[in-house]
């Protein structure tokens, strides 16, 4: 443990990194595609970067870490090397409460995420989107509408490339980020321009103490030094939301979005037309021209809308660009038709609001396959749409119980598989004209599948095998 005044020292230093080349010494703790994105930009700006994982790196990861010449440790982390910080990145899986994250940070030792690290290194525009669902779609959708605009963006975060690794080799004038609270959570400088909060719903409170409120709290990290001059694009239909923002004010300028009621200043939606009033860009659209379906759906798209407006990006060529969407993959994902039964791939949705949302969106008779890593879910939320929707379940995990105990007295049959070729077979035999098989699993996949592209991917599969 080192002494406060060289706690100080390292505090002073970690700050002043950023201002100038050949600093310090910068320590990245996993060696994934965040770890790797911001050795790659260490490296480029001068620091002495070392790299750390308490597993195997990947062969990949490896060949371009040793191209550059790039230290870097694998099955374990050497506390000795770690204390040389001068300033940490941390791999966003990695808690903040485990003993070598909280030993670096009380030796006074900077931790952030690569969010953080560079985010210092570009002046970019940066529209920066968060929530506990539609992240993803919503990213890929404000790209999109950028993309179309002719604006030089960038789309990365939690989604495709590292963020440090494209300011490395391809400054953007702009970047759409996916931001999830474990990457808030090692901010401290970072401010976008226009900041969007979906939606606040139960999730990952493993990480938070099992406590709501600091999960909220993270969520909010996105807009803590915005000033005036920025943008909180936000759902004033989330209640979680707007009970917050009257406790906790925030120097942005608030944009809210609606389905319930009019804006003066925002988005609404009324007779089936998208209404956006951001003086003097104002715009009115027909939802029919909307690729994705579903409630949740119109809400990303007024917020994608919104923000591409406060880039300056010309309302004709949202329209345009809103009309060609694609969507992602593994959310609400639309795969065959066989038999006249359509099958959509929601591999995506790790959460029971996940679930909600594509339950809600659909409006045929469901073959449900559920199940997966249980993460502390209430299923009741969703028994309304269950009874009123869902034909058959299929649980698809290695320990079924829960959903077998929530819906075994409300769906006739509910049956339980180990193995996705199983489990779309079995859809296969009990779904009829009209149906639709859904893969929404509400849970983490890593039970039975690497991950949920993994979980989506077989589904897939295991469609065209049929």
């Amino acid at each position: 443990m080192i002494g406060e005044n060289e706690k100080d020292r390292k505090q002073d230093v970690g700050e002043s990194l950023f201002r100038r080349e050949n600093a310090g010494c910068l320590v990245i703790l996993g060696a994934g595609e965040s770890g790797v994105g911001t050795a790659i930009l260490g490296k480029q700006k001068g620091y002495k970067v070392f790299v750390s994982d308490n597993g195997k790196i990947q062969k990949g990861y490896k060949d371009v870490l040793e191209h550059l010449g790039i230290e870097w440790e694998e099955d374990g982390h050497s506390q000795q090397e770690l204390q040389k910080a001068d300033v940490v990145m941390k791999s966003p899986g990695i808690p903040d409460g485990v003993p070598l994250v909280k030993a670096l940070v009380a030796a006074g030792i900077p931790v952030i995420s690569e969010i953080e690290f560079a985010a210092r290194f570009t002046d970019a525009t940066i529209i920066g989107i968060t929530g506990s669902n539609g992240k993803t779609t919503t990213t890929m959708l404000t790209h999109h509408l950028l993309k179309g605009g002719d604006v030089d963006a960038g789309m990365a975060g939690n989604i495709g490339d590292s963020f440090a690794k494209m300011v490395a080799e391809r400054d953007f004038g702009s970047y759409v980020l996916e931001i999830s609270s474990f990457q808030l959570d090692g901010i401290q400088d970072f401010k976008p321009k226009v900041a969007m909060i979906l939606n606040i719903t139960p999730d990952h409170l493993d990480r938070y103490d099992h406590t709501f409120e600091n999960y909220i709290a993270s969520k909010f990290r996105i807009a803590m030094n915005q000033d005036a001059n920025d943008y909180l694009i936000y759902d004033a239909d989330d209640k979680v939301i707007t009970d917050w923002l009257k406790k906790h004010p925030v120097k942005s300028k608030l944009v809210p979005f609606s389905l319930e009621k009019e804006q003066r200043w925002g988005a609404w939606c009324k007779d089936g037309t998208i209404h956006i009033e951001l003086e003097p860009n104002n715009l009115k659209m027909s939802t029919e021209f909307l690729t994705l379906d579903g409630q949740h759906n119109l809400k990303n798209a007024m917020a994608a809308s919104m923000a591409a407006l406060l880039v300056k990006v010309r309302k004709e060529t949202i329209q345009k660009s809103i009309e060609n969407f694609q969507g992602a993959p593994h959310r609400l994902e639309k795969v065959l038709k066989i038999n006249h039964v359509e099958y959509i791939n929601d591999s995506k949705a790790t959460n029971v609001n996940a679930t909600y949302y594509a339950l809600d969106g659909i409006q045929k008779p469901i073959v449900w396959i559920v199940g997966g890593v249980d993460k502390g879910n209430d299923y009741n939320e969703l028994m309304p749409l269950v009874r009123e929707k869902v034909k058959a379940i299929i649980c698809l995990g290695v320990d079924n119980a829960k959903l077998m105990e929530t819906f075994g007295n409300v769906v006739e049959p509910i049956v339980e598989t180990v193995a996705m070729s199983e489990a779309v077979k079995i859809a296969y035999k009990i779904a009829e004209r009209g149906d639709a098989v859904l893969l929404s699993p509400a849970c983490a996949s890593f039970d039975l599948f690497k991950n949920y592209e993994d979980r989506g991917n077989q589904f897939k599969e295991a469609i065209k095998k049929l």
